[in-house]
């Protein structure tokens, strides 16, 4: 019941043999000592010392993976290259596969079921409901999730400024949990174990009202005891707050959460990503126009670390810290947040190509924090 993941009878990645794998690529010149995967050779997946999974082989044989048989691995470890940089051989795990789906994420506001009060304002309504599920989160390796409604991250809320919000959370896991919002509400809808609901026990369910308040980028996690697992093992989302008066339109708006994954039980991560699947952003550029408005709604969940960061090559955005202030902070191409932190990111790309986004820590983008930006011609 202390929410550490349990890996009955199986090895599982450790960061140090990740970041072997990651180092021997970094020490290889060029291409030296790579050869290709095939069928008889199916490499090391990540962090085990033995071959892939079945599952895993048949991903980097049957083209059934995002980047299909013929990636170069080094007889070193684990990591694959894509494009000059470490990564899983056979690719990231496709969404299908994994039961999570990154870009779809992007673009994925929820707002609610929607009716109107007497008072004449807008109620917004959602059904939350904590599930236990595997996800595989790199190629042979089943990470044991706790998840809200199915999905790491959970779902992102959207409301308006001053909308009464109302989320009937229900919860199907084994342990007990809850959902904490960030912003301003009554004690007793804080989500917090003792207090008003508490804890909500398993085959329970609640329903957290509340008002939208204040406007800005913001988060829900589980807040029960011990806190770093709950949230860790997936308990977390995006809850977005539009100004009354609205932002600029953007002609493209997204959402990245930014997290980690500990698989081995211990107290640090061995794989990283935005939107909950390592890498998936190099297999799958986002996709941008050329000089559009690029709203970025960006939210650090990471546990165990106690910093994370964002860089956009070849580029420099406007940051809006909590997205509380309708006025950028500064004009950058790196900022960090600490565990909790959020912000808007906002930028144009005045040249088309493909342009890398990443932790700017090293370690961070070795082990699946990186991704690119495509931007297509306008």
């Amino acid at each position: 019941m202390d929410g550490t993941p349990k890996n009955e009878g199986k090895t599982m990645p450790t960061r140090r043999a990740m970041l072997a794998g990651a180092a021997a690529f970094a020490a290889a010149p060029a291409l030296a000592g790579w050869v290709p995967l095939d069928s008889k050779d199916p490499g090391h997946h990540a962090g085990h010392g033995g071959t892939m999974s079945g599952q895993a082989a048949k991903a980097s044989t049957d083209g059934s993976s995002a980047a299909a048989a013929g990636s170069p691995r080094t007889d070193a470890g684990h990591m694959a290259n894509h494009a000059g940089h470490a990564g899983f051989a056979g690719g990231s795990v496709p969404p299908d596969r994994a039961g999570i789906d990154p870009t779809a994420i992007l673009h994925d506001f929820d707002r609610g079921k929607t009716s109107t009060l007497p008072d004449g304002r807008t109620l917004r309504e959602w059904d939350i409901v904590a599930v236990d599920m595997d996800f595989e989160i790199a190629p042979g390796v089943t990470f044991p999730g706790w998840s809200y409604n199915g999905r790491i991250p959970g779902p992102t809320l959207w409301a308006q400024e001053g909308d009464a919000l109302r989320i009937h959370f229900t919860n199907a896991g084994a342990h007990p949990h809850t959902i904490h919002f960030h912003g301003i509400h009554r004690a007793e809808m804080d989500g917090t174990p003792g207090i008003g609901a508490g804890s909500i026990a398993p085959g329970q369910s609640f329903t957290y009202e509340f008002d939208a308040t204040p406007f800005g980028t913001h988060l829900y996690h589980c807040h029960q005891s011990p806190l770093a697992p709950h949230i860790a093992k997936g308990l977390y989302g995006g809850f977005i707050i539009e100004p009354k008066e609205g932002r600029p339109k953007a002609d493209n708006e997204m959402v990245m959460v930014m997290n980690g994954y500990n698989t081995d039980g211990g107290d640090d991560n061995e794989f990283y990503s935005v939107n909950g699947l390592p890498f998936h952003f190099m297999d799958f550029p986002v996709q941008v126009r050329q000089n559009e408005l690029v709203r970025i709604h960006l939210i650090n969940v990471l546990e165990y670390d106690p910093i994370n960061s964002f860089h956009v090559h070849g580029n420099f955005f406007h940051y809006y810290p909590t997205g509380t202030m309708l006025t950028p902070s500064e004009y950058t191409d790196t900022i960090s947040q600490v565990q909790g932190q959020r912000g808007i990111v906002e930028l144009r790309f005045p040249y088309p190509g493909k342009y890398m986004f990443h932790a700017h820590k090293t370690e961070f983008a070795e082990l699946g924090w990186m991704g690119f930006f495509e931007v297509s011609a306008s």
